[in-house]
């Protein structure tokens, strides 16, 4: 007998200009959307969408990347509204799961459309205003293919980047003005949401790597902000949690629907 294909991310009909894609589930009562950070794209959740198989998984190129593009790159606003549309378009309501700069968009929306989320898991998610990022600096707006080879390299490894082969170079030079606009953000300290006055239950979870410290002291500001902030340290994980753990990474998203924050609401 054949052995039947893993359900995969696929694309879908788009939602006002950006590409989105769905692991579909005729019978699912609950949704997913995953939002991802910079220099990648919807489809980097496929394992953990194929890990969450019994809900609506959806997640979709942010403006400017990859089948994007054509929206051109994106403020922080802006992103934040795109997710409330995906949300309120296709599932009406959801969890929501933001890696890195996605994360930042999720709470952003959170705020803003709090009827739209049942929670929101962010990991490594970057906050300015509260804790801004050690030895970051401006981006070169003139340079945004240097931009992207010098983020890939920072961020996955330089070894990984002399793998890919000079069309999939190209492919990420092409997301360099949205990855320049996300580092720009990165860099403006102004508060752009009061982050105290979230209501949705949100879980900050970061793993134990050289950012640990970075990321501690940005979780303790959210705690201490007043709003519905709980952390979770990973051990053994790295910034790309989506790609090296994805059982790991579906497994606190079950611990957010799971908690007594979340169901009582």
């Amino acid at each position: 007998m054949p052995e039947l294909a893993s359900p995969r991310l696929s694309r879908v009909d788009g939602c006002h200009g950006l590409a989105v894609y769905e692991l579909p589930n005729a019978t699912a009562t609950n949704s997913i959307v995953c939002v991802h950070g910079g220099l990648d794209r919807a489809t980097s959740f496929s394992r953990f969408a194929r890990r969450m198989d019994r809900y609506q998984v959806l997640a979709y190129d942010r403006r400017g990347y990859q089948g994007s593009r054509a929206l051109g790159a994106g403020t922080l606003d802006e992103h934040a509204d795109d997710l409330a549309m995906v949300i309120g378009e296709r599932t009406q309501r959801a969890w929501v799961v933001g890696h890195s700069f996605g994360g930042l968009v999720a709470m952003v929306a959170a705020l803003r459309h709090p009827g739209l989320f049942r929670g929101a898991l962010c990991y490594e998610s970057p906050v300015p205003w509260i804790t801004p990022r050690p030895h970051s600096s401006a981006p070169d707006p003139n340079d945004p293919a240097g931009e992207v080879e010098r983020f890939f390299r920072r961020v996955v490894s330089a070894e990984a980047w002399e793998r890919l082969s000079e069309q999939e170079r190209q492919s990420r030079r092409f997301d360099g003005p949205a990855l320049v606009s996300d580092l720009g953000e990165l860099t403006d300290r102004r508060e752009r949401v009061r982050l105290g006055e979230m209501t949705t239950p949100v879980i900050y979870a970061f793993g134990d790597g050289p950012a640990q410290a970075y990321y501690e002291r940005l979780a303790s500001g959210l705690e201490s902000s007043g709003g519905t902030y709980s952390r979770r340290l990973v051990p053994g994980v790295g910034h790309g949690i989506h790609l090296s753990h994805p059982q790991t990474l579906a497994d606190l998203v079950g611990d957010l629907m799971s908690s007594d924050a979340t169901t009582t609401r």
